[in-house]
């Protein structure tokens, strides 16, 4: 299987960008076919992205990013879920979560917990942006609020107190 494939919205995106969505195409393909992260990460270095798919020149991604994703939240998954988990709806599991929407999510919480020289709104705009890709509907406004959520808990440092701001 090859995973979700990406539309053309993203035609025009930068190489870290590339590297987001080749990503969670990635851990997509370790969820539903399991296996060792290392190999896929090989397995996607060595066939998938060395070519042109969908309009997307894959040749152009950030290979460290998306190698440190794939790598990343496979082995720190447990505590991504964790993290993910209260910002959710209350009453929501994370588990009810559609695959792929569960993957975007645990790749951002990894972005705005491990990668802090990449800015919090920066991280939430890439994963909006990742998440249109993959969808139409309204789950791109659920991931920047559970995402906007995560990121005043872990970075709160980076969006101060100012009145109103909610967290």
């Amino acid at each position: 299987m090859t995973g979700p494939q990406a539309p053309q919205t993203t035609r025009n995106a930068s190489p870290r960008r590339l590297a987001r969505l080749a990503a969670v195409q990635a851990l997509y393909q370790l969820d539903v076919n399991g296996g060792e992260p290392s190999r896929v990460i090989l397995e996607f270095l060595q066939h998938r992205l060395n070519d042109i798919v969908e309009g997307l020149d894959l040749t152009q991604l950030d290979r460290q990013l998306f190698n440190d994703l794939v790598a990343g939240v496979a082995q720190d998954r447990e505590a991504l879920t964790q993290m993910v988990a209260p910002a959710l709806v209350e009453g929501w599991p994370l588990e009810r979560l559609e695959v792929l929407l569960r993957l975007i999510l645990c790749c951002g919480a990894f972005e705005l917990w491990q990668c802090s020289d990449v800015p919090a709104r920066a991280v939430i705009s890439e994963y909006l942006e990742v998440t249109h890709a993959f969808f139409d509907g309204k789950e791109p406004s659920f991931v920047n609020g559970v995402l906007n959520r995560l990121a005043h808990s872990l970075r709160e440092d980076e969006f101060g107190t100012a009145a109103g701001e909610g967290k």
